[in-house]
């Protein structure tokens, strides 16, 4: 049974590998709240993949790992490790995610090393384990000859030096994308929150432009449809639309205001 329902999760993850090589429009949000029945319902509701979010959630390891077994074989899992951390990302990756999110790459110095710490040797210095990844010891081997192909590893800009130096960082092999935090990239230039102000809007066009000539697959994250749609229209493929806590407060509110 245990090895039936790895199977059907790697299944999932290669056909999420797929779509997002293929630059298909996949919708995700963020999961926030260290809760694998949340997840279960942001499944049924028909997202294409869930950002588990533990650089500003309250997710401990084992509450990715429990989301991971409670969604992974319907729905692909990215997880944001909270720091570019070979402790946190090796951690992370060993309780076998479809893919890993790593925040505030500013140069392609930190691109090369987030690739050294998801990739086993040769390509990279990531150390093996006996995790939940590894089939807990039973399909080490298979892990191991596979990860390196199969490992969706994103690199997110949010900082106008990752901006700045955007075409060598998309110039380091292995990334399966560009993830943009249009919020913290605001910040970074003095505009926090106004993601619509001309100049953090050319930062993201810029980012783009270089992911389109790099031949990499674009990411963003939107409050809500509205703030992804013009996104989807430029070419941005990996979506994450709103979070947990945003649907919550926002069906609650617009249900007590209806009721009063």
């Amino acid at each position: 049974m245990v090895s039936l329902e790895r199977s059907q999760e790697a299944a999932v993850n290669a056909s999420f590998r797929k779509r997002l090589s293929q630059k298909e429009l996949l919708i995700g949000t963020l999961l926030t709240l260290p809760s694998p029945e949340v997840a279960e319902i942001l499944v049924e509701a028909g997202f294409d993949w869930i950002f588990i979010d533990v650089e500003h959630g309250t997710h401990s390891l084992q509450d990715v790992q429990r989301i991971l077994q409670a969604t992974e074989r319907r729905c692909p899992c990215v997880v944001r490790v909270p720091l570019m951390d070979e402790i946190w990302v090796k951690r992370i990756l060993d309780t076998g995610p479809a893919g890993i999110l790593v925040p505030h790459v500013n140069s392609a110095q930190d691109a090369q090393d987030i690739m050294q710490m998801c990739l086993y040797p040769p390509q990279g210095k990531r150390s093996t384990g006996i995790s939940r990844a590894q089939g807990y010891g039973m399909k080490s081997q298979e892990y191991v000859k596979n990860a390196n192909q199969e490992m969706v590893v994103v690199l997110q800009v949010e900082h106008i030096d990752g901006v700045r130096n955007i075409e060598s960082i998309v110039e380091v092999p292995g990334a399966a994308a560009v993830f943009v935090g249009p919020y913290d990239l605001s910040g970074s230039i003095n505009k926090l929150g106004d993601v619509t102000d001309p100049e953090v809007m050319e930062c993201i066009e810029k980012v783009k432009t270089a992911c389109d000539r790099a031949g990499i697959p674009a990411g963003i994250f939107g409050v809500d449809a509205e703030a992804v749609e013009p996104y989807i229209r430029l070419g941005y493929t990996l979506i994450a639309v709103g979070s947990d806590t945003l649907f919550l407060g926002k069906e609650a509110l617009q249900t007590l205001r209806l009721i009063r």
